[in-house]
């Protein structure tokens, strides 16, 4: 028999690949799903996962539906190999911090619309400031940031804070005005008007005649989807939904075109110019100003490439 040995770094990264093999078949459900996403054959995979099994005596996934789910003995696994993982990645970061370089590899979770605003301003500046810090970007919706956040997939996710998460802690960023964008087009009953009290630069008039407009939404797991829903409460109205998608952007050109009314964050509004622009409206009176935020696990580790990324960020969003 031949006895192979893995030096320390090589036996690290091994046991890395096998946890991200185990949650990326659990994340998608299917071994052939999962094997695309890793760049690897779905027979290697199963080989892979096989050996796991034999080593630990147990089966991780039950096979015999679609899709796939962990078994008892997978759900340990991927918990308990999950804080391994984590202790193993912190203790690297304060050894690293026992140096004077700041370095290392920061994990940030955003949005689409996060990234080309806030990040697009931000890295640039890490870079120059910090050559030896790499940042890794995973994007999501707000409740995949979120648990991006809680699992330790991301050091801290750039979201729109949200009541429930006593898991997590916040640095505050700033605040959003969310504004009403409709077409230009759209003959409006009377002349908007100025609610000095609700101290916006945006106009407003009688939202209650958009009962029956079409409406753009976002998907689910995207905030501005319950902020559709709580202004419809609060107006009372019904109206219609032409369309759904998972990009503000999207939304924003299409309301301008004509399609529909949407619900847009006020960044997007001053840093994105559609072809044909919406016209847009405070909504101050209804929906409260969303508090973005920086969000991380409560109690975790933070690298001081971590906390210099941090602080970069709060600086060019402040």
């Amino acid at each position: 028999m031949r006895s192979i040995f893995l030096h320390k770094g090589e036996l690290m990264d091994f046991e890395r690949r096998e946890y991200e093999y185990v949650r990326k078949i659990a994340e998608t459900g299917s071994f052939l799903a999962a094997a695309d996403k890793i760049y690897i054959t779905q027979p290697s995979l199963s080989q892979f996962i096989r050996r796991i099994e034999r080593h630990i005596g147990a089966e991780l996934f039950d096979r015999s539906h679609q899709p796939v789910t962990l078994t008892e003995a997978g759900r340990i696994y991927l918990d308990i190999e999950g804080q391994i993982q984590e202790l193993c990645k912190v203790r690297e970061q304060r050894i690293q911090d026992l140096g004077q370089t700041i370095g290392g590899t920061v994990r940030i979770g955003s949005s689409n619309y996060r990234s080309s605003t806030i990040l697009a301003k931000a890295i640039p500046v890490i870079n120059e400031r910090y050559p030896h810090i790499d940042i890794c970007l995973e994007e999501g919706t707000t409740r995949e940031l979120e648990d991006f956040a809680l699992q330790g997939k991301t050091d801290f996710s750039i979201v729109v804070r949200t009541a429930g998460h006593s898991d997590l802690e916040y640095v505050e960023l700033f605040q959003e005005e969310l504004l009403l964008a409709i077409s230009p087009a759209w003959d409006l009953e009377r002349e908007p008007l100025y609610d000095k009290k609700r101290h916006s630069r945006y106009p407003v008039f009688d939202y209650h005649s958009l009962d029956g407009h079409p409406f753009l939404v976002m998907k689910e797991g995207q905030e501005l989807r319950h902020s559709f829903f709580s202004l419809v409460e609060a107006l009372d109205i019904s109206p219609t939904v032409a369309l759904e998608t998972t990009d503000m952007a999207t939304a924003q050109t299409l309301a301008g075109i004509g399609v529909g009314a949407a619900i847009v964050p006020g960044g997007l509004a001053v840093a994105n110019t559609p072809a044909v622009e919406p016209k847009y409206f405070s909504l101050r009176a209804y929906l409260d100003d969303w508090d973005v935020v920086l969000a991380y696990k409560r109690g975790r580790y933070l690298s001081k490439a971590d906390k210099a990324v941090i602080s970069v960020i709060c600086d060019v969003a402040g």
